[in-house]
């Protein structure tokens, strides 16, 4: 064997036992310790935040919004409805994304003019009292939460559908209702989900 040939071979053994190193490293071991630490420091996220409802049943997850509608796309009169949706078929997690449509393009101001009617009629209220997250999907399409001015336009709804007081269903907007991050950064916003299986166990 001459020296190339054994130079050839040496360095092909130590690409196998770099490969290997690396595959059981990064590959096993990495995410072994990754898992753990996620799974004895932070359960619930690590988990996907999932969400169950007082039955112990999964019904979504923090982080993702759904809909709360009937089988036909409806929605249902008796929920808090989130903000719309362009992921996929609409909240679809294995499709984020928005709409990528300009804010002049006739497409979306057509749809927005729709949206606002039917919301405004949806929840009898007027075309100008509809906030602007009714009627526009979020740049993900899966925000959880909508602001608290769209949750008020729906409360009169929702007490009406579910036999409660005004007062009482407001006063569960307001304890599902999360302040500015950090105190500073962004707007206060409305849990949908949460809200919703409030509701769900709400006596009048």
């Amino acid at each position: 064997m001459n020296v190339s040939s054994r130079t050839a071979g040496r360095t092909t053994w130590v690409a196998i036992r770099a490969m290997v190193v690396c595959t059981l490293v990064l590959g096993v071991a990495y995410p072994l310790v990754v898992t753990g630490i996620g799974q004895i420091a932070l359960p619930a996220q690590a988990n996907g935040s999932l969400v169950r409802d007082a039955d112990g049943r999964t019904v979504g997850s923090a982080l993702v919004a759904q809909s709360f509608s009937d089988a036909k796309g409806t929605p249902l009169p008796q929920y808090f409805q989130p903000r719309p949706s362009a992921a996929g078929d609409g909240y679809d997690g294995r499709a984020s994304s928005g709409s990528n449509l300009g804010p002049s393009n006739p497409d979306l101001v057509a749809a927005i003019r729709e949206r606002r009617a039917q919301v405004a009629a949806f929840n009898g209220v007027a075309e100008r009292a509809v906030p602007a997250d009714a009627v526009t999907a979020s740049a993900s399409g899966l925000d959880p939460q909508i602001s608290p001015a769209y949750a008020a336009i729906q409360v009169d709804r929702v007490a009406r559908e579910r036999g409660l007081s005004a007062d009482r269903v407001r006063a569960l907007v307001a304890a599902h209702t999360e302040g500015r991050a950090l105190g500073f950064i962004g707007e206060p916003v409305v849990d949908v989900l949460a809200l919703n299986l409030a509701l769900d166990s709400a006596k009048g």
